[in-house]
């Protein structure tokens, strides 16, 4: 039997193709032929998928070449139910904030420009003055994630010293980021106190010694401890720190800028709450529940952040034009923090109510029977993510599509505007409580274009 992968095209045969020149005048010859590599070598891994004519060629390599031109960074539907999903790129901006981040990505701008007197500047005056207002810290510095901000205060502050840190807080979060190697990598020796379930003042007391610098706090990231607990607050460390001439410094992580008690996610406190309890900084994220764009806020003392912004890494870990815009523009809604809750697209997903998303799903899944994709809604919870309100678990209705859920799974997942859903019971859900309200129609689009 003849092996029908002797028969393949040359690369050239296909180029010289007349219905190739369609693609030569869209992509450079480069990429076109490269595509049509891909072609051939579908074709030789699998002989049923080799064209019978020409046009069957043409579409094999269109659909090689839509691949290749395809950018890595996609935009998609989160619909897994965890709203600040680290994988699906945490939270998604404020139009505030993407108009603003247009502006100044558009032309020049004073970055590094004092206006008043006309000299040279420094980006990190920007955001400084909002941070202040907001939270009631003295100082403000933005960098480029919460990770490089605790190097940043730990370089800072205690290398070449001591950092005196609880054992319940020597945490690991997503990435296999943890807490010991951090603290190592930014030159501070780590000194453990307490025990995993309970630390009291006493244990950093008796650590302390002629070469502690700091005593650092951490906010547990996605894990809750109950039961026999103990924990020291911030505000009583502080009181430490004052007697001994130390520094304190507390990762916060969540960035919490308003209460969200009121829509049942209790226990997480406001930047401002934390600030007020007098470590020297404090640290937290722009892209967690803040709802800005990745990076790492630090407030503090006028002394401390003083010291921070003069420090070498400071600029190695100094953030760009456009996270400044868009992190200005979002603190800018939080003046009215009704408006924040409204506008800020993660504060507006947590608040939904369960009937409102019930509602929602109702609609979706009428307007995909009618496009021909079987559904069922489903009880189901959705989390925060992202490290905040741990233990939280919001009420919601999923769609639960009809069908092998491995297969709607993947279909989705590959599709023109992937789909990310949960699998759960051997059903594929959709929960729309990550789907911005304003997106429906174009989920319904989606999901339906890739499984109908």
């Amino acid at each position: 039997m003849t092996d029908v992968r002797r028969a393949l095209p040359s690369v050239g045969t296909l180029l010289d193709m007349a219905p190739m020149r369609a693609l030569l005048e869209r992509a450079p010859r480069a990429v076109v032929t490269d595509a049509v590599r891909d072609a051939i070598d579908a074709a030789r891994r699998d002989p049923s998928r080799t064209p019978a004519d020409d046009d069957g060629w043409l579409a094999l390599v269109l659909a090689a070449l839509t691949l290749r031109e395809q950018p890595s960074l996609r935009p998609l539907f989160n619909a897994t139910g965890v709203v600040l999903h680290t994988n699906l790129g945490r939270a998604p901006l404020a139009t505030a904030a993407i108009d603003a981040i247009a502006d100044i990505a558009a032309g020049f701008s004073n970055l590094e420009y004092d206006l008043e007197s006309g000299a040279r500047g420094s980006r990190y005056v920007h955001c400084v003055a909002l941070l202040r207002e907001l939270t009631g810290a003295e100082d403000a510095i933005v960098v480029n994630n919460c990770a490089s901000a605790l190097v940043l205060a730990l370089a800072a502050l205690a290398r070449g010293r001591e950092s005196v840190i609880s054992r319940g807080e020597l945490i690991e979060i997503g990435g296999s980021f943890r807490i010991p190697e951090i603290m190592e990598a930014a030159g501070t020796t780590l000194v453990e106190v307490g025990t995993t379930n309970r630390t009291n003042v006493e244990d950093y007391r008796r650590a302390i010694g002629p070469r502690t610098a700091a005593l650092v706090k951490v906010h547990r990231s996605n894990f809750t401890v109950s039961g026999f607990v103990a924990e020291v607050a911030a505000r009583e460390l502080a009181g430490i720190a004052a007697e001994k001439g130390l520094a304190v410094i507390e990762d916060f992580g969540s960035g919490l800028m308003v209460s969200l008690e009121q829509y049942g996610l209790t226990g997480e406190p406001t930047a401002a709450q934390v600030v007020r309890g007098g470590a020297s900084l404090v640290l937290m994220s722009g892209d967690k529940l803040l709802g800005g764009p990745q990076a790492g806020i630090i407030l503090g003392t006028t002394a401390a952040v003083g010291m921070l912004r003069k420090h070498p890494l400071a600029r190695a870990l100094r953030v760009d034009k456009l996270t400044i815009a868009a992190l200005g523009a979002t603190l800018a809604l939080y003046r009215d923090p009704a408006r924040a809750v409204r506008d800020i697209p993660v504060l507006a997903m947590l608040t939904q109510s369960g009937d409102e998303i019930r509602a929602r799903a109702e609609r979706v899944s009428a307007a995909l029977a009618a496009r021909g994709v079987a559904s069922t809604l489903v009880a189901a919870e959705s989390t925060v993510g992202g490290g905040a309100f741990p233990a939280a678990r919001m009420p919601t209705s999923a769609i639960a599509l009809a069908g092998d859920a491995a297969s709607l799974e993947r279909r989705l997942r590959l599709a023109a505007v992937p789909v990310i859903g949960r699998v759960a019971d051997d059903r594929l859900l959709l929960d729309l409580r990550a789907v911005p309200v304003a997106r429906d129609h174009a989920f319904v689009a989606a999901v339906a274009g890739a499984v109908a």
